[in-house]
């Protein structure tokens, strides 16, 4: 895999996807690690030379967090000038395109606004027809979506000629190359309880929280009240919300699920045993004894890897359980690997000591997939 030491880009250019997907609050995006990391190699990129056009992606089609880059734009000004085009294939993209100079960037529009993104084998993909005859070079610097078949991630260095991998991307599979995650205690949080199915094949003691935790709870037969319906909505597998919890049920060994959870009522954090569900209330973090349970486990771990945060850190009030799960790492002497946006930027809130953790990575799906022991997609490609 090449890097960006490797190829001479003055006056080229070049295809740059980056990682802008960061946390959005009432319709405002948060300033993310990823938006720091990624005008690292926008910068790297213009100071050699290049004339370069960012692509990237902010959420899904359909949910609260999908947004045009604009706000994303604003940011990366902070560290890189850099100009926003809200286009993506149509003739704004394509006469921006024409006239950059060397040194200068643009980020188009939301890539996921197209949705030939997400089918890079369709005959005719209007992203591949319309962008990758332009291009000298393709840079991919976006690990935390290398396990995505999408068009700007495998469709685009096939088309290519020169290809090679961004600042962040070549210290993400760096990092990954050291690590070992043999007697792993893996605690597995975050938004997407579906991911974690991959990892409860082996041996390995696992700390279910976030979404994840509750789901393997109602697989084990509780009824959890409204959560139920709020987990039912999200949780979204093949073969439906009931095959899910089936095959769950089965995977559950080695798994330690939450004895307490904390909700919110009337903006204030109350905490409930597990026996006192079902409730009509949202489940925001893990409770007091779990965080006691979970600790005790962690500081005795050889290695630990912990994929997104115990409930909703973004909000003080719910980042107990992820803020203790995190200093828990921090003494523990076992190696740590961290993975995902959410948990990068709850260590900035709250400051984590980062040098008493192994390695921080930005990715959530892929570092999984990664230590579940299978190939990246996005990394296959740049070969």
């Amino acid at each position: 895999m090449k890097t960006l030491k490797d190829i001479k880009f003055k006056d080229k250019l070049v295809l740059l996807r980056s990682d802008l997907n960061s946390d959005v609050k009432n319709g405002k995006v948060i300033l993310s690690e990823r938006i720091f990391e990624a005008a690292k190699t926008i910068k790297a990129l213009q100071k050699k030379g290049a004339r370069v056009v960012v692509v990237a992606h902010q959420g899904n089609p359909g949910k609260k967090d999908f947004l045009p880059l604009k706000q994303h734009n604003k940011l990366l000004n902070k560290f890189v000038k850099i100009k926003f085009i809200d286009d993506v294939i149509g003739e704004k993209a394509i006469n921006a395109i024409g006239k950059l100079k060397s040194g200068e960037a643009i980020l188009l529009d939301n890539v996921r606004q197209i949705p030939d993104e997400f089918t890079p084998k369709k005959k005719g993909n209007v992203l591949l027809k319309k962008l990758a005859p332009l291009f000298d070079v393709y840079v991919n610097d976006s690990f935390s979506v290398c396990h995505r078949e999408h068009t700007s991630i495998v469709g685009f260095p096939q088309i290519i000629k020169e290809t090679c991998a961004g600042l962040l991307l070549e210290k993400e599979v760096n990092a990954l190359k050291k690590v070992s995650m043999k007697n792993c205690v893996y605690i597995l949080g975050g938004a997407k309880p579906e991911t974690n199915i991959k990892l409860l094949n082996g041996k390995n003691k696992i700390l279910a929280c976030g979404l994840f935790g509750q789901v393997c709870i109602v697989a084990k037969g509780k009824d959890l009240g409204y959560q139920n319906k709020f987990l039912k909505k999200t949780t979204l597998v093949k073969g439906g919300y009931a095959k899910f919890l089936k095959e769950l049920k089965g995977k559950l060994k080695h798994v330690e699920t939450p004895v307490d959870f904390a909700v919110g009522i009337e903006n204030k954090r109350v905490e409930f045993d597990l026996k006192k569900f079902p409730l009509n209330y949202q489940i925001d973090d893990i409770g007091e004894k779990t965080i006691k349970k979970y600790v005790k486990i962690i500081k005795n771990a050889k290695a630990i890897y912990m994929k997104g945060p115990a409930g909703f850190s973004q909000d003080k009030k719910f980042a107990k359980g992820t803020v203790a799960i995190l200093r828990a790492i921090t003494e523990s002497k076992g190696f740590s690997l961290i993975g995902g946006g959410h948990l990068s930027d709850a260590i900035n809130q709250y400051k984590i000591p980062k040098s008493k953790i192994g390695h921080i990575s930005l990715s959530g799906g892929a570092l999984l997939n990664y230590v579940a022991g299978k190939k990246l997609c996005g990394l296959e490609a740049l070969k």
